[in-house]
């Protein structure tokens, strides 16, 4: 079974998050893709995050294609990285082809999470084109130091089952929502 793993705080969750969770799930060709709903972004302000509960109904209510799982897993785990979390759920399930699933905008600071050169050697990565970003996400710090290890789109289907450091760029149409921009609209309740 192949299975894409899309982390985030979704807060809040919108259709761009949607698209590059449909976008990797079709062009990977994955089994499935969970949703893991982040207790507590490290790099965020945890003030500025909505609850988690609300956080989970969110993307509940727009997650509805076949295919798509909304797990709470980081917080049934007590995992607060990334990192921490492929490696808990690898060991888990051992004969699961995990993909770790992000946007483009992630990878422009993927740099900064904690463990990013692990993750990078313990699972595949698939990177999904977003606006204004996918040039710049190109030449960041992980895009760089991970070069030679980046495959051609057309190689996307074949990902799951190859060796990391492995990586691919899957370029599509742009969807322009984004989460910074609806908390400047309609501010959401904070966390606790």
């Amino acid at each position: 079974m192949k299975v894409g793993l899309y982390g985030g705080s979704f807060n809040p969750v919108h259709d761009g998050h949607l698209h590059v969770a449909e976008t990797a799930k079709r062009r990977l060709g994955l089994d499935r893709v969970i949703w893991l709903v982040s207790p507590q972004n490290p790099l965020k302000d945890r003030h500025e995050t909505a609850r988690l509960e609300d956080r989970i109904a969110g993307v509940r209510a727009l997650v509805r294609s076949r295919g798509m799982i909304v797990s709470a897993a980081e917080t049934q785990l007590g995992s607060v990285y990334t990192v921490d979390t492929i490696r808990a759920l690898k060991a888990r399930f051992p004969g699961v082809k995990f993909v770790w699933i992000m946007g483009a905008d992630s990878l422009a600071s993927f740099h900064r999470w904690k463990g990013w050169v692990e993750i990078m050697r313990e699972t595949p990565v698939a990177v999904v084109s977003r606006p204004w970003i996918s040039l710049k996400s190109r030449f960041s710090p992980a895009a760089r130091r991970f070069a030679h290890a980046r495959r051609p789109s057309q190689a996307a289907k074949r990902l799951a089952r190859t060796t990391p450091p492995t990586w691919v760029f899957l370029f599509g149409r742009f969807n322009f929502q984004s989460s910074t921009a609806l908390r400047a609209r309609c501010p959401q309740r904070p966390g606790p």
